[in-house]
């Protein structure tokens, strides 16, 4: 696997050691991190019963009645890059995108138990596209979707969007890099937040799940490389490198700043920290992973030496880092790894960063998991990447 900067695994390991003084912070297991009940389910295909098996699943953690009805619910989606990114022979929501059967069977659950609003969110890849039209390009029945619950919206979350003003969310626990966020409206005018992920590996984190998942939070019209320096530039192009990545600069003086300007310029530092922020800021109440069909090597086809995958799995839970802890295990890595240790070799490990602000305990001993055990779940990731077992 190699990073966005072209760098093999062999050249990230050498890197380890000066890498590993970046991280500036002790990470130790809050005392308080809370812990929920986390569901697996074997799924080979999309083709299976989705809305049984979810079904079952959300069962299986304690039901969705109490926590979804008369209420709105926000479902943040996992659709990096643009439709056009593909790799050769693969849908993009095979690969790197959760997939519309299953964002569609998710929906029709949410309105089963009572949800009054649903809507699915996501800051797409192509800034100023109308959402319909994004995942449109990318073979999505929309008609199906809006149709599987009573009432479905969608909204790039790019910009303002259909808001007036951008929802200022703070850090409850002060912030490890920034202190608050300025976010479109869909994450404030809601009562229930959800992340719908994919299981994939992600150059810059290490993996891709709930939690990193919630970086696409961030508008670029605030948090993007052609933001504005007074305010945010509702027009966007870019990526947001510069601004989060790197830290080569600060967003619009109109958003909060960053605590501290001396700390590390290097994603490794700054992701994983800044993704702690944001679900600090915005807590996940619900998290379903899509491990049905993937890619494993990186998070998208522009990871050269990324390739697709069929783990043919699902993970549901509560709670995000107990979530991402057990779909970790089930591709065969340590939640709680160290910097040093794969697939954190030029990043700090997510998790723990997490857990030791109190957001969750990535201590598989303790997190109950029903449904398959993850000894019956575990599929290789590392094995397929190398080459090793067939992808």
């Amino acid at each position: 696997m190699q990073n966005r900067s072209g760098l093999t695994r062999r050249e990230w390991l050498s890197r380890s050691a000066g890498a590993a003084a970046l991280s500036g912070q002790v990470l130790r297991s809050a005392p308080s991190a809370p812990v929920s009940p986390v569901a697996i389910a074997k799924c080979p295909t999309y083709d299976e019963d989705l809305v049984a098996r979810l079904g079952k699943m959300f069962d299986q953690i304690g039901g969705m009645g109490k926590l979804v009805s008369g209420k709105t619910v926000t479902i943040k989606l996992n659709l990096t890059g643009s439709p056009s990114n593909r790799y050769p022979g693969y849908s993009p929501n095979v690969t790197h995108w959760v997939h519309p059967k299953l964002v569609g069977a998710t929906c029709h659950l949410l309105g089963r138990a009572g949800a009054k609003r649903i809507r699915l969110v996501e800051s797409c890849g192509r800034p100023l596209d109308v959402f319909e039209d994004f995942i449109m390009d990318a073979g999505w029945d929309v008609k199906a979707i809006q149709t599987a619950a009573p009432l479905v919206e969608f909204e790039n979350t790019n910009t303002l969007g259909k808001g007036k003003r951008y929802s200022r969310l703070k850090v409850p626990h002060g912030g490890y890099i920034f202190p608050a966020f300025d976010l479109n409206h869909s994450y404030e005018d809601t009562d229930v937040f959800m992340s719908m992920s994919k299981l994939k590996n992600h150059a810059n984190a290490g993996i891709t799940l709930s939690i990193k998942n919630c970086f696409g939070t961030t508008p670029t019209a605030v948090y993007g490389d052609d933001s504005g320096v007074d305010e945010p530039n509702e027009k966007p192009r870019g990526g947001r490198g510069s601004v989060l990545h790197q830290g080569k600069r600060q967003p619009p003086k109109s958003a909060p700043q960053e605590l501290s300007t001396t700390t590390p310029r290097q994603d490794g530092y700054r992701l994983p920290r800044i993704i702690v922020d944001i679900i600090a800021a915005r807590p996940i109440d619900l998290n379903i992973i899509d491990g049905i069909e993937s890619a494993v090597g990186g998070e998208g086809p522009w990871i050269r030496g990324s390739k697709y995958t069929h783990p043919g799995v699902l993970v549901v839970g509560r709670n995000p880092v107990c979530t991402d802890s057990v779909a970790t295990a089930i591709m065969g890595y340590d939640p709680q790894a160290t910097r040093d240790q794969i697939p954190f070799v030029n990043c700090d490990n997510t998790m723990k960063l997490a857990e030791a602000v109190g957001l969750g305990s990535a201590d598989l001993k303790k997190i109950e998991v029903v449904g398959v055990p993850v000894r019956d779940a575990v599929y290789d990731f590392e094995s397929r990447w190398k080459g090793n077992t067939p992808a």
